[in-house]
């Protein structure tokens, strides 16, 4: 079968600096590679669990990331999908590990996952992002693309 990657981007666009996976996904663009599928997902947490019942090589998730860091800060991160996490499913939300759980639960395999995101200055109730997570959007757009690309090539010299 040949390579798949799903690109997901996530998040709330009216909780201000968490649309930022949904921005980045709009403007990233793979049309000229067909083993790659951009979807901004948004807050439709079942919807990208049902769409990873499918068999995918890899996922690359766009989503904001709270906590410490320096606002606007893009990062690469692994991620590990741990069999024993259990959030409870919310329909309406998105959440990573709940996501992931969904998929268990469906009978599917979560496939080797990358995140790349973007530290957060608010994700108070409001439409669009910060200043400094705004001026992250394109630098994300190219980590996004690095990402696809190490990935694919990865997946050819094996």
């Amino acid at each position: 079968m040949a390579d798949r990657i799903l690109v997901a981007g996530i998040g709330n666009i009216f909780l201000g600096d968490d649309g930022f996976g949904s921005e980045v996904a709009r403007r990233l663009r793979f049309d000229e590679e067909p083993r790659v599928r951009v979807v901004d997902y948004g807050i439709r947490g079942m919807h990208l669990a049902y769409d990873l019942l499918a068999e995918w090589d890899a996922l690359v998730l766009i989503d904001a990331l709270p906590g410490q860091g320096t606002p606007g800060q893009v990062e690469v991160l692994r991620a590990e999908p741990d069999d024993a996490d259990t959030p409870r499913l919310d329909a309406h939300a998105m959440h990573p590990a709940a996501v992931f759980a969904a998929v268990r639960a469906l009978g599917g395999t979560v496939p080797p996952t990358v995140v790349v995101g973007c530290r957060v200055v608010s994700t108070e109730e409001r439409i669009g992002l910060s200043d400094q997570v705004a001026a992250a959007v394109d630098p994300a757009v190219r980590a996004a693309r690095r990402v696809v690309a190490d990935l694919l090539r990865t997946k050819q010299e094996v």
